[in-house]
C-alpha cells in the first residue's frame, strides 16, 4: 500500500468514526487508494493516529457503499470501478435528488438561487482549468442547495451513502470534455428552479446522474478519445 503522510496526515486528536470514514472514502474516490489496493487496519491507524476500532467500523460503513471488498478471514481490498455498482448506485442517487429537488423548488429562496450560480461559475471554472479537485466541490455544492431545502433527512442519508461510488467516476468526467455539458445542465437546472418547475427541475435532477457514463480505460497504444459533450 503506498500511502504517504501527505496524503493521509495524521491526526493528534481522537477521530469518531466518520471522520475517520470521510477520510478513506476521500482518499479512495480521488485515487490515493488505487482500486485492487490492499487495505491493512492497522497501517491505517497508524497513519490516521487512531486506534483500529473506528477503522474498522469505518471500513464496514464502506464496505456496505461497494467502495471497497471485503473477504472474511482473507482481505480488505479497494473496490474496482464496476459498471454494474455504477447503475445501481446511478438509479438510487438519481432518484433520491429528484425527491429532494421536487420538494426544495417550492422552497428555495433568492439566496438560494444565487449560491446555485455562485457554485456553477466556480465549477465552470474549475473545469476549464482542469483542477477536477475543485470542480467536484463545486459540484457538491451546486447540488447541496436543493439537498439542504428540501429538508429530507433520509433522501440525504441515503445519497451520502451511494454518491462517493459516482464520484469516482466523475472525476474522469470533469477531466474530459464532457465536464463542459454538466455545467450547462447545471444552468438550465437554475432556470427550472428560477420558475418554479418543480417537475421539471426532478427530472433533470435524475436524468444528470443517469447521464454519468463509465469512460473507457487507456490502453497500452494511448490515451482513449472521451466521447464529445
Amino acid at each position: 500500500m503506498h500511502i504517504v503522510s501527505s496524503d493521509l496526515a495524521p491526526v493528534t486528536r481522537a477521530l469518531l468514526r466518520d471522520d475517520v470514514h470521510a477520510r478513506l472514502r476521500d482518499a479512495i474516490v480521488d485515487g490515493t487508494l488505487a482500486p485492487g489496493e490492499q487495505l491493512r487496519d492497522g497501517e491505517l491507524a497508524e497513519r490516521l493516529g487512531v486506534s483500529r476500532t473506528p477503522v474498522r467500523e469505518a471500513l464496514l460503513e464502506l464496505a456496505r457503499a461497494g467502495l471497497i471488498t471485503a473477504t472474511p478471514g482473507r482481505s480488505t481490498v479497494v473496490a474496482p470501478i464496476d459498471p454494474t455498482a455504477i447503475r445501481d448506485a446511478q438509479s438510487v442517487v438519481g432518484a433520491m435528488h429528484a425527491l429532494a429537488m421536487r420538494t426544495a423548488v417550492p422552497r428555495l429562496t433568492t439566496g438560494d438561487l444565487d449560491a446555485m450560480r455562485a457554485a456553477n461559475a466556480a465549477f465552470a471554472a474549475a473545469q476549464h482549468s482542469g483542477d477536477v479537485d475543485a470542480a467536484l466541490a463545486a459540484d457538491e455544492r451546486f447540488h447541496r442547495v436543493a439537498l439542504v431545502a428540501s429538508g429530507n433527512a433520509a433522501a440525504v442519508a441515503v445519497i451520502a451513502q451511494y454518491e462517493p461510488v459516482l464520484r469516482r467516476v466523475e472525476r474522469r468526467r470533469f477531466a474530459s470534455r464532457e465536464g463542459a455539458a454538466s455545467a450547462a445542465r447545471h444552468d438550465q437546472l437554475i432556470v427550472l428552479c428560477a420558475a418554479g418547475d418543480a417537475d421539471g427541475a426532478a427530472r433533470l435532477a435524475e436524468q444528470t446522474w443517469q447521464s454519468l457514463a463509465l469512460p473507457p480505460a487507456p490502453t497500452d497504444n494511448g490515451p482513449t478519445e472521451q466521447d464529445p459533450a
